[in-house]
Protein backbone atom coordinates (compact mmCIF):
# COMPACT_ATOMS: atom_id res chain seq x y z
CA UNK A 1 0.00 0.00 0.00
CA UNK A 2 1.46 3.57 -1.00
CA UNK A 3 1.81 6.43 1.13
CA UNK A 4 -0.64 8.03 -1.00
CA UNK A 5 -3.26 5.71 -0.33
CA UNK A 6 -2.49 5.35 3.53
CA UNK A 7 -3.11 9.15 3.94
CA UNK A 8 -6.06 9.28 1.96
CA UNK A 9 -7.50 6.26 3.93
CA UNK A 10 -6.90 8.76 7.48
CA UNK A 11 -9.49 11.33 5.91
CA UNK A 12 -13.18 11.55 6.58
CA UNK A 13 -15.40 10.01 4.55
CA UNK A 14 -17.37 12.47 2.78
CA UNK A 15 -19.27 10.19 -0.05
CA UNK A 16 -20.52 6.52 0.05
CA UNK A 17 -22.14 4.85 -2.37
CA UNK A 18 -23.72 1.68 -1.27
CA UNK A 19 -24.52 -1.01 -3.65
CA UNK A 20 -26.67 1.58 -5.34
CA UNK A 21 -28.46 1.05 -8.82
CA UNK A 22 -30.30 3.19 -10.49
CA UNK A 23 -32.70 1.42 -13.67
CA UNK A 24 -34.48 3.02 -16.64
CA UNK A 25 -36.79 0.99 -17.63
CA UNK A 26 -34.98 -2.23 -19.48
CA UNK A 27 -31.67 -0.11 -19.74
CA UNK A 28 -28.80 0.45 -16.51
CA UNK A 29 -27.94 3.67 -15.14
CA UNK A 30 -25.81 2.13 -12.57
CA UNK A 31 -25.84 -0.82 -10.98
CA UNK A 32 -24.51 -2.35 -7.93
CA UNK A 33 -22.41 1.02 -7.32
CA UNK A 34 -20.07 0.81 -4.15
CA UNK A 35 -17.61 3.64 -3.73
CA UNK A 36 -16.08 5.72 -0.94
CA UNK A 37 -14.67 9.16 -1.63
CA UNK A 38 -12.72 10.90 1.44
CA UNK A 39 -12.18 14.89 2.48
CA UNK A 40 -9.84 16.25 -0.12
CA UNK A 41 -9.87 13.64 -2.77
CA UNK A 42 -9.42 14.89 -6.43
CA UNK A 43 -11.11 11.91 -8.18
CA UNK A 44 -11.42 11.55 -12.08
CA UNK A 45 -14.78 9.81 -13.03
CA UNK A 46 -14.43 8.42 -16.60
CA UNK A 47 -16.21 5.95 -19.05
CA UNK A 48 -17.61 6.24 -22.65
CA UNK A 49 -20.99 8.21 -23.21
CA UNK A 50 -23.84 6.01 -21.58
CA UNK A 51 -21.56 4.31 -19.10
CA UNK A 52 -23.60 6.16 -15.78
CA UNK A 53 -21.35 8.75 -15.24
CA UNK A 54 -24.64 11.02 -15.36
CA UNK A 55 -26.32 8.83 -13.02
CA UNK A 56 -23.79 8.80 -10.63
CA UNK A 57 -23.79 12.47 -10.57
CA UNK A 58 -27.46 12.90 -10.75
CA UNK A 59 -28.57 10.64 -7.64
CA UNK A 60 -25.33 12.01 -5.61
CA UNK A 61 -28.01 15.45 -6.69
CA UNK A 62 -30.65 13.62 -5.32
CA UNK A 63 -31.78 14.70 -9.25
CA UNK A 64 -32.72 10.87 -9.92
CA UNK A 65 -34.13 8.29 -7.01
CA UNK A 66 -32.35 5.42 -6.44
CA UNK A 67 -34.00 1.67 -7.13
CA UNK A 68 -31.57 0.20 -4.56
CA UNK A 69 -28.75 1.01 -2.43
CA UNK A 70 -27.60 3.98 -0.23
CA UNK A 71 -25.32 7.23 -0.73
CA UNK A 72 -24.50 8.88 2.17
CA UNK A 73 -23.07 12.59 2.13
CA UNK A 74 -21.20 13.76 5.23
CA UNK A 75 -23.85 12.68 7.72
CA UNK A 76 -27.00 11.99 5.98
CA UNK A 77 -28.47 9.61 3.97
CA UNK A 78 -29.05 11.37 0.47
CA UNK A 79 -31.29 8.79 -0.73
CA UNK A 80 -33.59 9.61 2.10
CA UNK A 81 -34.06 13.10 1.93
CA UNK A 82 -37.84 15.15 1.84
CA UNK A 83 -38.24 17.04 -1.06
CA UNK A 84 -38.05 20.55 1.05
CA UNK A 85 -34.76 19.48 1.94
CA UNK A 86 -32.92 18.75 -1.47
CA UNK A 87 -32.13 22.21 -2.55
CA UNK A 88 -30.04 22.84 1.10
CA UNK A 89 -28.07 19.40 -0.04
CA UNK A 90 -27.91 20.61 -3.50
CA UNK A 91 -26.59 24.04 -2.57
CA UNK A 92 -23.55 22.20 -0.11
CA UNK A 93 -21.94 21.18 -3.24
CA UNK A 94 -20.37 23.65 -5.88
CA UNK A 95 -21.51 22.74 -9.54
CA UNK A 96 -19.11 23.56 -12.48
CA UNK A 97 -20.76 23.34 -16.10
CA UNK A 98 -19.37 22.29 -19.23
CA UNK A 99 -21.02 25.24 -20.71
CA UNK A 100 -20.38 27.74 -17.59
CA UNK A 101 -24.14 28.44 -17.24
CA UNK A 102 -23.41 32.05 -16.67
CA UNK A 103 -26.41 34.41 -16.34
CA UNK A 104 -25.57 36.94 -19.01
CA UNK A 105 -27.28 39.72 -17.92
CA UNK A 106 -25.52 40.06 -14.46
CA UNK A 107 -22.20 41.40 -14.31
CA UNK A 108 -18.87 39.11 -12.95
CA UNK A 109 -19.41 40.55 -9.90
CA UNK A 110 -23.26 40.36 -9.45
CA UNK A 111 -22.70 36.20 -11.14
CA UNK A 112 -20.20 35.15 -7.77
CA UNK A 113 -22.82 37.38 -5.90
CA UNK A 114 -25.93 35.44 -6.98
CA UNK A 115 -24.62 31.95 -5.54
CA UNK A 116 -24.43 33.97 -2.04
CA UNK A 117 -27.81 35.32 -2.77
CA UNK A 118 -29.59 32.20 -2.71
CA UNK A 119 -27.96 31.29 0.55
CA UNK A 120 -29.20 34.54 2.59
CA UNK A 121 -25.31 35.67 3.14
CA UNK A 122 -25.18 39.29 4.47
CA UNK A 123 -24.62 42.23 2.13
CA UNK A 124 -21.38 42.78 3.91
CA UNK A 125 -19.95 39.07 3.31
CA UNK A 126 -20.99 39.58 -0.46
CA UNK A 127 -18.64 42.88 -0.38
CA UNK A 128 -15.81 40.91 1.17
CA UNK A 129 -16.11 37.12 -0.46
CA UNK A 130 -16.90 38.16 -3.97
CA UNK A 131 -13.55 40.17 -5.15
CA UNK A 132 -11.43 37.66 -2.88
CA UNK A 133 -13.23 34.54 -5.47
CA UNK A 134 -12.41 36.80 -8.28
CA UNK A 135 -8.56 37.40 -7.53
CA UNK A 136 -8.51 33.63 -6.66
CA UNK A 137 -9.29 32.48 -9.75
CA UNK A 138 -7.46 35.42 -11.29
CA UNK A 139 -10.44 38.12 -12.11
CA UNK A 140 -9.77 40.57 -10.26
CA UNK A 141 -10.69 43.73 -11.13
CA UNK A 142 -12.82 42.39 -13.72
CA UNK A 143 -16.09 42.73 -11.79
CA UNK A 144 -17.51 44.93 -13.57
CA UNK A 145 -18.00 43.21 -16.75
CA UNK A 146 -20.04 41.20 -18.55
CA UNK A 147 -19.70 37.13 -19.20
CA UNK A 148 -19.67 37.87 -23.38
CA UNK A 149 -17.12 40.52 -22.57
CA UNK A 150 -14.89 37.52 -21.01
CA UNK A 151 -12.56 35.03 -22.93
CA UNK A 152 -13.42 31.70 -22.98
CA UNK A 153 -11.13 30.65 -20.49
CA UNK A 154 -12.59 33.36 -18.25
CA UNK A 155 -15.57 32.42 -18.49
CA UNK A 156 -14.65 29.10 -16.87
CA UNK A 157 -12.84 30.81 -14.00
CA UNK A 158 -16.29 32.93 -13.59
CA UNK A 159 -18.07 29.96 -13.24
CA UNK A 160 -15.58 28.60 -10.87
CA UNK A 161 -15.46 31.17 -8.27
CA UNK A 162 -19.55 31.08 -8.40
CA UNK A 163 -19.51 27.49 -7.88
CA UNK A 164 -16.66 28.35 -4.88
CA UNK A 165 -17.56 31.14 -3.32
CA UNK A 166 -19.49 29.53 -0.59
CA UNK A 167 -16.82 27.18 0.23
CA UNK A 168 -18.68 23.79 -0.34
CA UNK A 169 -17.13 20.67 1.20
CA UNK A 170 -17.19 19.04 -2.79
CA UNK A 171 -17.06 20.57 -6.34
CA UNK A 172 -18.67 18.55 -8.65
CA UNK A 173 -16.97 19.46 -12.45
CA UNK A 174 -18.77 18.09 -15.54
CA UNK A 175 -15.71 18.42 -18.65
CA UNK A 176 -14.63 21.82 -17.29
CA UNK A 177 -11.87 21.86 -20.14
CA UNK A 178 -14.01 20.64 -22.94
CA UNK A 179 -14.92 23.37 -24.48
CA UNK A 180 -11.21 24.94 -24.14
CA UNK A 181 -8.05 24.90 -25.78
CA UNK A 182 -4.91 22.91 -24.16
CA UNK A 183 -3.35 25.91 -22.76
CA UNK A 184 -6.66 27.28 -21.37
CA UNK A 185 -7.62 23.61 -20.32
CA UNK A 186 -4.14 23.40 -18.18
CA UNK A 187 -4.69 26.67 -16.80
CA UNK A 188 -7.96 25.53 -15.79
CA UNK A 189 -6.89 21.97 -14.10
CA UNK A 190 -4.30 24.41 -12.08
CA UNK A 191 -6.84 25.92 -10.58
CA UNK A 192 -8.73 23.44 -9.39
CA UNK A 193 -6.01 21.99 -8.15
CA UNK A 194 -5.63 25.11 -5.89
CA UNK A 195 -8.81 24.75 -5.02
CA UNK A 196 -7.74 20.99 -4.04
CA UNK A 197 -5.24 21.63 -1.98
CA UNK A 198 -7.54 24.38 0.09
CA UNK A 199 -9.45 21.43 1.03
CA UNK A 200 -12.23 20.87 -1.57
CA UNK A 201 -12.78 17.28 -2.86
CA UNK A 202 -13.06 17.40 -6.26
CA UNK A 203 -15.19 15.00 -8.46
CA UNK A 204 -14.39 15.62 -11.96
CA UNK A 205 -16.39 14.22 -15.41
CA UNK A 206 -13.89 13.82 -18.17
CA UNK A 207 -12.65 12.06 -21.67
CA UNK A 208 -9.61 13.85 -21.71
CA UNK A 209 -6.83 11.17 -21.20
CA UNK A 210 -4.08 13.87 -21.38
CA UNK A 211 -5.22 16.05 -17.94
CA UNK A 212 -5.98 12.51 -16.28
CA UNK A 213 -2.71 10.94 -17.18
CA UNK A 214 -1.11 14.19 -16.24
CA UNK A 215 -2.28 14.75 -12.76
CA UNK A 216 -1.71 11.78 -11.76
CA UNK A 217 -5.35 11.57 -9.02
CA UNK A 218 -7.43 9.05 -8.58
CA UNK A 219 -9.26 7.67 -11.53
CA UNK A 220 -12.76 5.75 -10.79
CA UNK A 221 -14.01 4.35 -14.58
CA UNK A 222 -17.40 3.11 -15.26
CA UNK A 223 -18.23 1.20 -18.19
CA UNK A 224 -22.23 -0.14 -18.43
CA UNK A 225 -23.28 1.28 -15.11
CA UNK A 226 -20.87 -0.99 -13.25
CA UNK A 227 -17.30 0.55 -11.60
CA UNK A 228 -14.98 -1.32 -13.67
CA UNK A 229 -11.76 0.52 -11.84
CA UNK A 230 -10.99 2.25 -9.34
CA UNK A 231 -7.45 3.30 -8.73
CA UNK A 232 -5.13 6.19 -6.82
CA UNK A 233 -3.02 7.54 -9.51
CA UNK A 234 -4.58 5.50 -12.11
CA UNK A 235 -4.47 5.94 -15.85
CA UNK A 236 -7.19 6.85 -18.67
CA UNK A 237 -7.43 4.68 -21.68
CA UNK A 238 -9.59 5.59 -24.50
CA UNK A 239 -9.19 2.00 -25.63
CA UNK A 240 -10.64 0.29 -23.09
CA UNK A 241 -12.44 2.55 -21.12
CA UNK A 242 -14.49 4.53 -24.26
CA UNK A 243 -16.80 4.26 -27.46
CA UNK A 244 -14.59 2.71 -30.35
CA UNK A 245 -15.75 5.61 -32.58
CA UNK A 246 -14.70 8.08 -29.73
CA UNK A 247 -18.26 9.65 -30.10
CA UNK A 248 -18.96 11.51 -26.99
CA UNK A 249 -21.48 13.70 -28.99
CA UNK A 250 -24.72 12.63 -26.76
CA UNK A 251 -23.25 13.34 -23.57
CA UNK A 252 -25.52 15.61 -21.24
CA UNK A 253 -24.37 15.54 -17.52
CA UNK A 254 -27.88 18.16 -16.59
CA UNK A 255 -30.45 19.99 -17.76
CA UNK A 256 -29.21 23.41 -17.33
CA UNK A 257 -32.43 25.10 -17.59
CA UNK A 258 -34.18 23.44 -15.38
CA UNK A 259 -31.73 22.92 -12.92
CA UNK A 260 -31.17 27.08 -12.77
CA UNK A 261 -34.64 27.95 -12.74
CA UNK A 262 -34.75 25.39 -9.88
CA UNK A 263 -32.41 27.70 -7.64
CA UNK A 264 -33.73 31.18 -8.74
CA UNK A 265 -37.58 29.36 -7.91
CA UNK A 266 -35.50 28.47 -4.25
CA UNK A 267 -34.26 31.99 -4.05
CA UNK A 268 -37.83 33.59 -4.51
CA UNK A 269 -39.04 31.09 -1.92
CA UNK A 270 -36.69 31.95 0.71
CA UNK A 271 -37.13 36.21 0.20
CA UNK A 272 -40.60 35.22 0.52
CA UNK A 273 -40.16 33.92 3.96
CA UNK A 274 -38.26 36.95 5.22
CA UNK A 275 -40.87 39.73 3.85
Amino acid sequence: MTEEVKNTEKKKLIIEYKNVTKMYGENIGVEDVSVKIREGEFVFLVGPSGAGKSTFIKVLLKMLDVDKGHIYYIDYDVTQLQKNEIPHHRRSMGIVFQDFSLLPRKTVFENVAFAMEIVQMPRRSIRRQVPAMLELVGLQGEGGKYPSELSIGEQQRLAIARAIVNNPRVLIADEPTGNLDPETGWEIMRLLEQINRRGTTILMVTHSADIVNAMGKRVIAIRNGKIVRDEVGGQYNPEEDDDPDGDYSDHALFSLRNFDEERRMAHVSNRGKDE
